[in-house]
């Protein structure tokens, strides 16, 4: 399960931009909290949401996201794998 603080959204965003990724925090109506714009590898988060809906939002996407391992240092793969493995429980 992940801790819902500063530092476990910080890993995500670590995780995610080692991914090819960028996450960007901007106003916005997003009814999952986040997008994700394919064609520019962009993950934009609703920076007015908490940071338990941030970091849901975040974990969510990073798993459905088909993320090369050899881009991630073994630390980030380990965190990936077991955030494929957990379910959120919010």
């Amino acid at each position: 399960m992940l801790t819902i603080t500063n530092h476990t959204l910080e890993k995500l965003e670590l995780l995610l931009k080692s991914a090819g990724y960028r996450v960007r925090y901007e106003k916005g109506n997003f009814k999952t909290g986040a997008c994700l714009l394919q064609s520019s590898r962009m993950i934009m988060v609703n920076k007015f949401a908490n940071l338990e809906s941030k970091i849901a939002a975040v974990a969510e996407l990073a798993r459905t996201l088909e993320i090369d391992l050899h881009l991630l240092d073994e630390k980030q793969a380990a965190f990936l794998h077991q955030l494929k493995q957990t379910t959120l429980q919010l």
